[in-house]
């Protein structure tokens, strides 16, 4: 079995590692929208679809409301995705770099809420306005890692990543190892975020989250500083 090289991948250089970790961070990111701000998802949109058919079918604890905002403020991300793509599209560092900055800057303003409102118990109102925030930025990493183009690794959505994983079988021992380290950064994520905002708070799985961003935009400025082919 072929040993993935996540650091000095021949077609990717660096981008699948820095991608795991925008990985790990959605599942961080959704573990607190799940816990803290009313059962909605910011990175899995899927999921949010199911959720909204929830809410309209009246089951309890699912938010119509916040289920919406959430999509909307993907779509805005999305589209804000799309513009820093036809800008900055011809180096994939500096357009993931500069899409994880914005990000960054779209956490950091719902982590700047939760240290004013206590966003499980008593902020109904300030959750659906992190919810779409959290939203918007989810929006612009899923176009910015598409762009990447980096196999199995869009940082969000794992259903083919799972399919490929049982189903490929020719591509089994070469991927498999690929495969596996993805759905594990994931489920590590969200562990992560769920004893950050059980056993801390909500303020505290925005910090572990700003981290995670913070150092992903510091290595991407480094990656992105010396022209290499792989960054085309």
């Amino acid at each position: 079995m072929d040993r993935p090289n996540f650091v000095a991948d021949e077609r990717h250089g660096s981008l699948p590692a820095v991608l795991l970790a925008l990985t790990f961070a959605s599942g961080l990111i959704d573990a607190i929208s799940i816990i803290s701000l009313g059962h909605v998802f910011v990175a899995n949109m899927t999921g949010n679809i199911v959720f909204v058919g929830f809410a309209i079918s009246g089951v309890p604890g699912f938010s119509l409301r916040n289920s919406l905002f959430a999509l909307a403020g993907f779509v805005v991300g999305a589209m804000l995705g799309g513009r820093m793509l036809e800008r900055w599209g011809g180096s994939r560092p500096v357009l993931l770099r500069n899409a994880v900055l914005v990000e960054s800057v779209l956490i950091a303003a719902c982590l700047v809420i939760s240290i004013f409102v206590h966003l499980r118990e008593d902020g109904p109102v300030a959750a659906t306005v992190v919810v779409a925030i959290a939203a918007v930025a989810m929006g612009i990493q899923n176009v910015s890692a598409r762009r990447m183009g980096v196999p199995d690794l869009t940082t969000t959505l794992l259903t083919m990543t799972l399919i490929s994983f049982v189903a490929d079988r020719a591509m089994f021992a070469k991927s498999a190892l690929r495969r596996i380290a993805i759905i594990a950064t994931m489920l590590a994520g969200a562990i992560v975020g769920a004893v950050l905002v059980l056993q801390l708070s909500t303020r505290a799985g925005f910090v572990a989250l700003l981290v995670v961003l913070v150092a992903v935009t510091v290595a991407l400025t480094v990656i992105a500083r010396h022209e290499q082919p792989w960054h085309a």
